[in-house]
């Protein structure tokens, strides 16, 4: 009776039959982009706890006998209330499994070669979606408002006052003045809670709307399948239902690995860092800043030109042009590797030598950078560690290229022998 109200006004029939019939293509690697989504979606509900009982002020405070900043105070508050630590874990952990989601997703396309025409949109929406995502982890990097956190957040402002000719505008932009300021907190506060999600909301309806003008890629087997079948709509799993339910149970199994790991794994305790001192603790960066923290290291300390009037000094070297042209590389790839015609087909990886083994060398150059980043710990010079980064990312491009070659060169042998 409800369904039948509800129908006669919004004309839902209609709507299924024109979006819950979709069919979502069935390979487990297309889930990366749905545990992004409920990850954020995991994050927006914590957050809105936490955001109750978060105070985003250095301002001082008492805290059992001590004066603290309001910040740090209020988050050693929410880590005594009930289950306030866990819901803490919970929404730092879903900030990593959403991270590693979007490059385990856009490593799909790139591998799949589903950036091609025409969805080079999706794939700049889906590296905007990490970029954003990104900013949201750093800015909520700060919030504790700890020794550990705000040493960290430091780097991040020397690199932005090293940007070449706006260093000092955009870092002031950024921080509310010279780190650490009265305001940095609260603005860092305002990005995290509002101006960041909305803008991954914005990317993730825009993902969603091109995604479903454009459909999913698919298995080229499933080509002939169409041909025999007459037809060009996409061969999977519907929406409704049994997609769904797919998607209800990922949903429930994500949140139990994330409560399982807010159970066991402790985050950096803020009680033990404490407040904010003069004292610099060891430290560093989470994992997906660590590429960036290690390419740092290798840089040496002296290195600095002048151009154009502008001082190049390490920091900008690392942190502003080594990010950036990566940046510039990924945005390139769908207008560099162009395709006379659309593709709709998933590429095998194995038969795209050149484009794979870049792929590959460019993840072992990220996984380099960030062994980089525990030199003082391996006890490897930076000048030597920077000729292993060299050395190991040009022989992975190499070995994979050719290994690729043969395989490529046997499976159409292969094929002319059977035709």
């Amino acid at each position: 009776m409800i369904a039948k109200w509800f129908d006669e006004r919004l004309d839902l029939k209609k709507f299924k039959e024109k979006f819950l019939n979709k069919a979502f293509p069935a390979h487990p690697t297309f889930l990366f982009g749905e545990i992004a989504l409920f990850s954020f979606i995991t994050l927006v509900i914590t957050g809105i706890f936490l955001g109750l009982f978060y105070e985003p002020s250095t301002g001082q405070v008492s805290l059992f006998g001590a004066m603290v900043p309001a910040a740090y105070a209020s988050v050693v508050k929410i880590d005594l209330l009930p289950m306030g630590v866990i819901i803490r874990r919970i929404h730092h952990w879903s900030a990593m499994i959403m991270i590693a989601a979007i490059i385990a997703h856009l490593a799909r396309v790139y591998f799949t070669s589903a950036y091609r025409k025409p969805r080079e949109i999706n794939w700049l929406i889906g590296l905007s979606l990490l970029a954003v995502t990104l900013g949201a982890a750093f800015t909520g990097y700060l919030l504790p408002y700890s020794q550990f956190s705000v040493t960290a957040t430091s780097i991040a402002y020397y690199i932005a006052k090293s940007v070449p000719w706006a260093g000092d505008w955009i870092s002031r932009l950024l921080f509310n003045g010279e780190f650490p300021a009265h305001g940095t907190v609260p603005r860092f506060f305002f990005l995290h809670v509002m101006l960041i999600p909305i803008g991954l909301i914005t990317l993730i309806g825009a993902h969603l709307l091109v995604l479903v003008k454009q459909k999913h890629t698919e298995p080229k087997a499933n080509s002939k399948r169409k041909a025999a079948q007459g037809g060009r709509r996409l061969i999977g799993i519907p929406v409704w239902p049994e997609q769904s339910y797919i998607s209800v149970s990922l949903f429930f199994f994500l949140l139990f690995v994330v409560v399982l790991m807010a159970t066991y794994i402790p985050l950096n305790p803020i009680e033990r860092y404490g407040p904010p001192s003069p004292v610099t603790p060891v430290m560093r960066p989470d994992w997906y800043f660590l590429p960036i923290y290690g390419f740092l290291k290798l840089i040496p300390g002296d290195l600095s030109f002048t151009l154009l009037g502008s001082k190049i000094t390490p920091e900008a070297i690392g942190g502003v042009f080594f990010p950036g042209i990566l940046a510039l590389i990924l945005v390139a790839i769908p207008f560099l590797d162009r395709a006379s015609s659309p593709q709709n087909y998933i590429e095998n990886p194995l038969h795209r030598p050149f484009m794979t083994s870049s792929g590959i060398a460019g993840a072992m150059l990220l996984f380099m950078t960030t062994v980089s980043g525990y030199i003082d710990v391996l006890h490897i010079a930076p000048a030597s560690m920077a000729i292993y980064v060299v050395v190991v990312t040009a022989a992975a491009w190499v070995v994979s290229y050719l290994l690729l070659r043969l395989y490529s060169r046997a499976a159409k042998k292969g094929e002319h022998v059977k035709s």
